[in-house]
């Protein structure tokens, strides 16, 4: 009954913005956390950043100072804004939302991925 859509990816130059956005939608009674994380072709999975329900934030070294995430709870609605952006930040960037359903229990809820390419 959760879904988490992400949304903003696309093509730009190296130096270039973006910002992606990871909306939850369903039976949401709260989201507890979000991570974001991006898998680049022939690499893991890694963490990029994420955002407690307290609003404390933590980033990956290779994006520190470039990227930020926040979150606007009003709406279920995290971001991950991305400044300087380099062609090694080229990757499907994903969401995962923990989320409290009114029964009390959390969950993690994947996106399904937005690609980002950052071309030299």
């Amino acid at each position: 009954q959760v879904q988490v859509v992400e949304s903003g990816g696309g093509l730009v130059q190296s130096g270039g913005s973006l910002r992606l956005s990871c909306a939850a939608s369903g039976t949401v009674f709260s989201i507890e956390s979000v991570g974001w994380y991006r898998q680049a072709p022939g690499m893991q999975r890694e963490l990029v950043a994420q955002i407690a329900s307290g609003g404390t934030t933590t980033y990956a070294d290779s994006v520190k100072g470039r990227f930020t995430i926040s979150r606007d709870n009003a709406k279920n609605t995290a971001y991950l804004q991305m400044n300087s952006l380099k062609p090694e930040d080229t990757a499907v960037y994903y969401c995962n939302s923990i989320i409290k359903k009114f029964d009390g229990l959390t969950y993690g809820y994947w996106g399904q991925g937005t690609q980002v390419i950052v071309s030299s």
